[in-house]
């Protein structure tokens, strides 16, 4: 059902991608959108190592949402800050990037939510009293999304 990667040397063990999906803020989720175009937008995520989902804050509307409820199948990439090879070409980055394929829900369980809109703060601040009081004025309107993946492949990239 999903394609293997066709550059299989390059490719990172799940535990490498797990490393960069926890490591990293951001990645580019897709969805798809109206008249069925790609829609891909930058968007911050924790990945929950107890259940294996990815996480994600959400407005409560707009078009990300209304996309997920026509069509719950996504896909998120996420790269790596990347390296530079002593002895490469000085440009050459090399760069660890992820994709998940999976099916997108809204999380119902507002425990659940909450805890998933702490943990993703924790990789912005560990300043307890400002996720106190974000959460206290804005947690009622946040909508928490999770991510089953069912596919996720990585490699590591040289640009050369």
């Amino acid at each position: 059902m999903f394609r293997e990667i066709r550059r299989f040397k390059q490719a990172l063990t799940k535990e490498e991608c797990i490393k960069v999906l926890t490591e990293e803020k951001r990645g580019i989720l897709s969805v798809l959108g109206d008249d069925d175009y790609p829609y891909g937008m930058p968007i911050n995520h924790w990945y929950n190592p107890e259940d294996g989902k990815i996480y994600f804050h959400s407005g409560p509307g707009g078009h990300k949402l209304e996309s997920i409820a026509k069509h719950n199948k996504v896909s998120f990439c996420v790269y790596d800050k990347g390296y530079y090879d002593e002895g490469e070409i000085s440009w050459a980055l090399n760069i660890k990037s992820i994709i998940v394929f999976g099916k997108m829900e809204i999380v119902e369980d507002k425990e659940l939510a909450l805890h998933a809109v702490r943990q993703l703060s924790y990789k912005f601040t560990q300043d307890d009293a400002y996720i106190d009081d974000d959460i206290e004025r804005n947690g009622k309107a946040v909508v928490m999304l999770a991510l089953t993946p069912e596919h996720m492949t990585g490699k590591l990239v040289n640009e050369s």
